[in-house]
């Protein structure tokens, strides 16, 4: 969601890059990265995305069980629930401690790499004094006691804008956890900070082995991620707000340095890691992400679609954007384990949408 207010931007520009050299296990130096520009496109999805769960109150994370249903968190209701490949809802539990003021409230969430056996689930979540993350155990009927907690990651900067909340386990089974810099700009390129930043720490919350400074940051200078995934190759894709002029998708390297508040947008300044993708921040305000079938898919809120971007090599093809303004705000993506389709919920409920009686919804998109 967006803090500060945006100019309208009349032209939308799309930033196609090439890495040269760089891989998720290489650090990002100076001008890694040169992009080059392409106009986006507009075109139907092949089958469309379908509804198929309504009435949520909103749905902000999603994240996959083993037998193919999902949890999803409610932010402001701070509510799990589990839907099954047919829609069927059923809420597994309410976490404990959320403080769902602004932005905040019960964001993303996590399902455990061993969650057969552990049975483990995290999630991130505002609380009265910070940001956080937690682990949380479900039962072997799936409920989850949300007061029953064990803390990750702790005293993550909060605000009333730009909380972050995207969590997501790596192929290295370590855990992802984006921050936001709660409106405070500056803290997002002090490595000391946790605000602006990608955590990367082991199930405990401890800094995970080889991360660049020695500490749980991963990377930095970002503003407000929301939507984290790995592709095939293991390498990390975030999305990312921009202010005024232009939101991002970025390629994570280990102690990349994004650029907010210096940068916004591609800025192919010494230092700064550019986004390989950038749009105006009227068509897209990216939050969810996710990847299969080849291609990134991106939930935009303001852009009221979702962005297809097409990995290409090193880089990315052009975006394509989907569904435009069939469904309003879109917030969470996830992609389903057989990786035939991505799930979407809607935020049409959280004051900034104009929602209609069936809102809020999850979507399917057939890819591949």
């Amino acid at each position: 969601m967006l803090g500060a207010p945006r100019r309208q931007l009349a032209v939308a520009v799309l930033a196609v890059g090439l890495l040269a050299g760089c891989s998720a296990g290489t650090p990002t130096g100076p001008g890694a990265t040169t992009p080059a520009r392409a106009t986006p496109q507009s075109a139907p999805a092949p089958g469309g995305p379908r509804v198929i769960t309504t009435g949520l109150e909103v749905p902000w994370g999603l994240a996959f069980l083993p037998d193919g249903s999902a949890l999803v968190t409610e932010r402001k209701a701070a509510r799990i629930s589990r839907v099954a490949p047919d829609g069927k809802v059923t809420p597994v539990g309410t976490v404990a401690g959320v403080s769902p003021q602004g932005e905040g409230g019960l964001m993303g969430i996590a399902v455990s790499p061993g969650y057969a056996t552990d049975r483990a689930v995290y999630v991130s979540f505002t609380g009265a004094d910070d940001n956080r993350v937690v682990r949380l155990t479900a039962a072997a009927d799936g409920t989850i006691d949300g007061a029953r907690q064990q803390p990750v990651v702790t005293g993550i900067p909060k605000g009333s804008i730009h909380n972050g909340g995207a969590v997501a386990f790596g192929p290295d089974g370590f855990l992802y956890v984006a921050t936001g810099e709660a409106g405070r700009r500056d803290p997002a390129q002090d490595r000391a900070d946790l605000g602006g930043k990608i955590l990367r720490v082991t199930t405990d919350g401890a800094p995970a082995p080889g991360n660049p400074f020695g500490t749980a940051v991963y990377s930095y200078g970002h503003r407000n991620v929301q939507g984290l995934a790995f592709d095939p190759q293991g390498r990390l894709w975030a999305t990312e707000f921009g202010q005024n002029t232009y939101d991002e998708v970025n390629l994570i390297t280990p102690g990349g340095n994004y650029g907010w508040p210096v940068v916004e947008g591609i800025g192919k300044r010494a230092g700064y890691t550019d986004p390989l993708v950038q749009w105006t921040t009227d068509e897209a305000s990216p939050s969810g992400l996710a990847i299969a079938g080849g291609s990134l898919y991106v939930a935009a809120l303001r852009g009221a679609r979702i962005w297809e971007v097409p990995l290409a090599g090193a880089g990315v093809g052009t975006p394509q954007a989907l569904a435009q303004g069939e469904f309003g705000r879109i917030r969470g993506a996830a992609t389903a384990p057989d990786g035939r389709s991505v799930w979407f919920t809607t935020s049409n409920r959280d004051g900034r949408g104009s929602p209609t009686g069936d809102d809020d919804r999850i979507l399917v998109l057939p890819v591949g």
